[in-house]
């Protein structure tokens, strides 16, 4: 079903997409020739985008894969790096320039092959010229040769100075490059004319099928990792059928499929988002506004556009408002696949089939579930990122947890309850991060907005999804939750801010301390807490000014406790996870009160 969708989307949008035997290619520099062969001048064709210069995509014959001691032997079509059409080395040592001569002399071979069987194209017969001339020479004198050998491996083609077009892009050439094998890699020792048929599993038909399939990299893999891949004689064949035989597809549906997806994975394409270590791409069956609002959603805001994920959201949201149909009633089949680094090859980490309706009324539903109250300068909704990385050691996105990022990801694809591990790892880092400190010394909060809404989603949608009469807890504080959890946790925050404003000079908090043991085994600590929150009120009771907070600070750790019978010997994961909502929402309250006495 996969690469059914995926060549489908290569179907619909084939007037965007390269033609078979193509694809897009940054090229930094061009070689421009008069029709004889001519040196003229080397083109630069990078512009700034920000800080850099981005190189501008051609459509050149696709790439040929290459690899090992013989990997010299194979070059691209009219195009490569510097080694195989200038014979220029990536360093000074007698091996890399005798790599570099090699590379050049299988180049230059091949210009000839195909100019025998192309005599009539005048463009390959100009870089013929220009190979067996001296004319190379000029190449490297020209003053935009030191920033060409400035790009490790720079990739060069070339282009006639009377046409807009490359050379490799003629029609002659492009009839040519349709006529390869797409599988056609010099890896096997089967011929590249062998011509196996079979019924293809994507459209049903009898064709020529693709012995190996095109390349579909990701970030983290190899760069000849594949989607679709089998390796030989290890023992995955079946029927006598070696490599890609044992999945039949034809060599034009691995062409779409594998040119529908390498365009997504592209570097600045806007359909794909990083999920954890997995690379998400998305699309619809029929072009739809969810394409161009998905990766603003689970992505992170640029700091040129800060509000561009608010934006994308309100856009989920108010699309009545707008006058458009509601996404929610949207029946066009949507897709999101979730692909992972593996060795050699690449693993399917989640697939998504739904529609867009589904999916939006699901995605909803998630910001509705993480929905929280929290500080006028942070964010109104939490990215997919920044929850993830709240998850993870040290706040580092390579320390994610492999599987965690895409069970997320499903659950709010699929709305389904989101994956225990989540709550484990928020409930993990609170604990393990008590003693981290600013600077200054100070100690930094470890129930934060992004874990404590992530919390607070996991809760709200086991309860609802399970049909669990418990009462959750809602955005902001909620006085009536009789929760044990909950209410110890508003407990533990006043006491907290009791000894906040008892010794405003202090460092460390009984939250550095005792957090970790008062939220797990709340009867072991508490007794000893309340004791010194004694010590702590009359100390601040002893200064005039504050005696009438004292009064209201004893009240409410009296309203509190009314709820509580004993201090229970041990608390369940989930209500650890209670606990420090109940602590986020007091203590974000402290401050809401702060904030409006200040105001008044």
């Amino acid at each position: 079903m996969i690469l059914r969708a995926l060549h489908d989307l290569c179907l619909r949008r084939e007037n965007e997409f390269p033609p078979e035997g193509f694809e897009e290619k940054a090229i930094p520099f061009l070689i421009v020739l008069d029709r004889e062969g001519r040196f003229i001048g080397l083109q630069d064709t990078r512009s700034p985008q920000g800080k850099k210069l981005i190189a501008r995509k051609f459509r050149v014959p696709k790439e040929n894969e290459r690899s090992g001691k013989n990997a010299w032997q194979i070059t691209n079509l009219l195009w490569d790096h510097y080694g195989y059409v200038l014979e220029w080395p990536k360093s000074d040592s007698q091996k890399d320039k005798e790599m570099a001569r090699n590379q050049h002399e299988t180049f230059r071979r091949n210009i000839e092959a195909i100019s025998k069987n192309l005599p009539k194209d005048a463009g390959i017969a100009a870089v013929r010229n220009f190979l067996n001339s001296d004319q190379k020479e000029r190449v490297l004198r020209d003053p935009l040769w030191n920033e060409c050998k400035k790009i490790p491996g720079c990739i060069l083609s070339f282009r006639l100075d009377d046409e807009l077009d490359l050379i490799c892009q003629s029609d002659d050439l492009r009839e040519y490059a349709a006529g390869l094998s797409i599988a056609d890699d010099g890896e096997s020792d089967l011929p590249a004319s062998a011509n196996f048929e079979g019924i293809c599993l994507i459209t049903g038909r009898k064709a020529r099928i693709a012995r190996l399939h095109p390349r579909t990299p990701i970030a983290g893999a190899k760069s000849n990792a594949k989607i679709v891949s089998f390796q030989k004689g290890m023992g995955f064949d079946s029927y006598g059928k070696e490599q890609s035989y044992n999945a039949p597809v034809s060599s034009q549906a691995a062409f779409a499929y594998s040119t529908a997806l390498n365009h997504m994975l592209a570097k600045d394409s806007r359909q794909k988002i990083q999920v954890g270590d997995a690379t998400a791409v998305f699309w619809a069956k029929q072009k739809n506004i969810i394409e161009d609002i998905f990766a603003d959603i689970f992505g992170v805001s640029s700091k040129e556009n800060p509000e561009q994920m608010n934006m994308a959201i309100r856009a989920l949201y108010e699309a009545p408002k707008a006058g458009t149909p509601p996404l929610d009633q949207d029946y066009t089949p949507f897709y999101v696949l979730g692909l992972a680094p593996n060795a050699a090859r690449i693993a399917v980490r989640f697939w998504h089939a739904g529609t867009v309706g589904e999916t939006a009324a699901h995605i909803k539903q998630h910001f509705d579930d993480c929905s929280i109250v929290h500080g006028a300068n942070q964010p109104e909704h939490l990215s997919l990122f920044r929850m993830l990385v709240s998850t993870a050691v040290q706040g580092k996105s390579e320390n994610i947890q492999p599987n965690l990022a895409g069970d997320f990801m499903k659950a709010i694809l699929n709305g389904t309850p989101y994956p225990q591990t989540i709550l484990s790892a928020v409930i993990l880092r609170i604990r393990a991060e008590q003693s981290k400190r600013d600077q200054n010394g100070k100690s930094l909060q470890n129930v934060t907005y992004p874990r404590t809404a992530l919390i607070k989603a996991y809760l709200s949608r086991n309860a609802r999804y399970y049909k669990q009469n418990a009462k959750e807890a809602g955005m902001a504080l909620d006085p009536g939750n009789k929760n044990i959890g909950y209410i110890l946790g508003r407990l533990f925050s006043t006491l907290e801010k009791i000894q906040e404003e008892t010794s405003p000079e202090i460092n460390a908090t009984i939250r550095d301390r005792f957090y970790g043991s008062a939220s797990s085994t709340p009867g072991t600590v508490f007794p000893h807490l309340m004791a010194l929150t004694k010590h702590h009120l009359s100390k601040l009771g002893s200064r005039p000014e504050k005696r009438g907070r004292v009064v209201n600070l004893e009240k409410l750790i009296g309203e509190i406790v009314a709820g509580i019978n004993d201090f229970p010997t041990h608390l369940t994961l989930p209500d650890q996870g209670r606990f420090a909502i109940g602590y986020y929402h007091q203590r974000q309250d402290f401050f809401t009160k702060k904030d409006n006495n200040k105001e008044d």
